[in-house]
């Protein structure tokens, strides 16, 4: 009887030990569970991106580099074209949000008008980062871009120098009320206080567009003639469309400047049709937006902002831009 009872208390033990080694076994994969939930792997990673609109080189450029690095990293990035319209890029940035995305990045139409979604998004937990034109919501994660108003001064600059200090520019300008707008405007406003034999003698939005920049400046040959010295445009799309009408008319000897340094634009300072492009690093920008963009959905700290630097392009060293 004593011997039966000793075999049940060692099998009691043996069964009391395993279990103690079980729950210390289950314990540590508990501990490694929750580790691996706090930060998710790159690949279990889903980014939405809203952009303003695709019509323009660069902001195609820029989401292709987004893509291809996203590609590369193993994550996942939803792209939502938002065909310049603000109703439709906050409504696109609810659907993102409920597609339960792990991070945004915002390539904005308007500074303002999207502030107020966005930082709704925020305050419900997804991290919201923008890309190319600034937003100025105060809770936005982060902002990767380039500092538009130094764009402004140096190919208003270049103008100058180019007319001697003298002589009538007109102004093509973005979409009004985004960054890319109004802080090159900033910039182009600097120098010209500083000329005031440069005057500005008209002045209108083609939102970015070439076609839309070519009419305006038909308008413009038919009303100011060869009033019209040169031309400052806030992106080389607009820049092309004022080529093409001035070449129609034979008015070959125009400065005209532009900002982005596209392809066509960099074969327009190669030919001579452009005295110069200020190259806006829409690869750099791609990148480092989804990297930033992964940090925050991580939980890990980024910076507030991330500026690439604009590089002035001119017939002396395009070549290595064209490479």
């Amino acid at each position: 009887m004593k011997k039966i009872k000793g075999s049940l208390l060692l099998l009691v033990l043996l069964i009391m030990t395993t279990m103690v080694a079980a729950c210390s076994s289950n314990l540590e994969t508990s501990s490694g569970s929750g580790d691996s939930k706090q930060k998710k792997d790159s690949d279990s990673i889903k980014i939405g991106f809203q952009v303003y609109g695709l019509r323009g080189e660069f902001a195609t450029n820029l989401t292709e580099a987004m893509k291809a690095h996203a590609k590369e990293i193993g994550v996942d990035l939803i792209v939502m074209d938002g065909n310049y319209d603000v109703s439709t890029a906050i409504s696109q940035l609810k659907n993102l949000e409920s597609q339960k995305v792990d991070a945004i990045i915002v390539n904005p139409i308007d500074e303002e008008a999207l502030n107020a979604t966005v930082d709704e998004i925020i305050n419900a937990g997804t991290p919201v980062l923008g890309v190319n034109a600034f937003l100025t919501s105060e809770k936005l994660n982060s902002y990767i871009g380039s500092p538009d108003v130094v764009a402004g001064e140096t190919e208003t600059q270049q103008i100058v120098d180019s007319l001697g200090g003298k002589g009538n520019v007109v102004l093509l300008e973005g979409p009004i009320g985004q960054t890319g707008q109004t802080k090159r405007r900033e910039g182009i406003d600097n120098i010209l206080e500083k000329n005031k034999d440069i005057k500005l003698i008209a002045e209108q939005t083609a939102n970015w567009s070439r076609a839309e920049a070519m009419s305006i400046m038909e308008n413009w040959i038919q009303t100011h003639g060869d009033k019209i010295n040169a031309v400052i445009a806030q992106n080389d799309e607009m820049a092309i469309g004022a080529i093409n009408a001035l070449r129609a008319k034979g008015m070959t000897d125009v400065p005209v400047v532009g900002v982005d340094g596209v392809h066509d634009a960099l074969q327009a300072v190669k030919k001579g049709e452009m005295i110069a492009t200020v190259y806006q690093n829409a690869l750099e920008q791609g990148k480092t937006v989804v990297d930033m963009a992964v940090k925050a959905a991580k939980g890990e700290t980024i910076e507030k902002r991330y500026e690439i630097p604009f590089e002035l392009v001119t017939d002396e060293n395009v070549d290595e831009y064209l490479k």
